[in-house]
Order: structure tokens, then sequence, then C-alpha cells
């Protein structure tokens, strides 16, 4: 019996726990694939570079502070950036005034 009961508490513990382990990985994978996508650019402008060195260094601290949340909306945002950029760089010269 003390051994069901036991398991049972660890299982639930481990349910609750999840999510927060989630985030977190979802944290550091944005950060990852923003460090790849940073490195793999070619030509991006330097205002550009610095406002997301900007909002990466913002999301870091909030990792470091334990704000996951705020390091995914951050990061998020940063790839959504980041996508358009790519994007706007595959139609060299097509619609800009």
């Amino acid at each position: 019996m003390k051994g069901t009961a036991l398991s049972a508490l660890f299982a639930a513990a481990t349910l609750l726990a999840s999510p927060v382990f989630a985030a977190d990985d979802l944290c550091a994978i944005n950060l990852q694939k923003i460090d790849d996508s940073m490195a793999t650019a070619g030509a991006t402008s330097e205002g550009l570079d610095k406002t997301l060195t900007e909002h990466v260094d913002k999301a870091k601290a909030a990792q470091a502070s334990g704000d996951t949340k705020e390091c995914i909306t951050i990061t998020s945002k940063v790839l959504q950036r980041l996508e358009k950029t790519d994007k706007g760089s595959g139609t060299a010269g097509g619609s800009g005034t």
C-alpha cells in the first residue's frame, strides 16, 4: 500500500512540474533558434542586428531571473521578426518604396 501511495504522489508531483520544465525548454529552444538564425543570416542591417541583440539580452535576463513566460514572449517575437526578415530578403528588389 505504501509503495502505491508513494508512486501516485511521485506521479502527481511529476505532472505538476512538467509545465515548468516544458516552458523552460521552450525558452532555451527559442534562444538557440535565434542564435542559429543570426549566425547563418547573411547581411542584416546594423540597426536590426542591434535591436535583436537587445531583445535576446532581455530574454536571457528574464530566463536567468526565472521568468520563463517573459523569455518565451520575447523570443517568440524575435523569431517572428527574423522569419519576416528572411522572407523579405528572398525577394530582393521586389516591393519597396
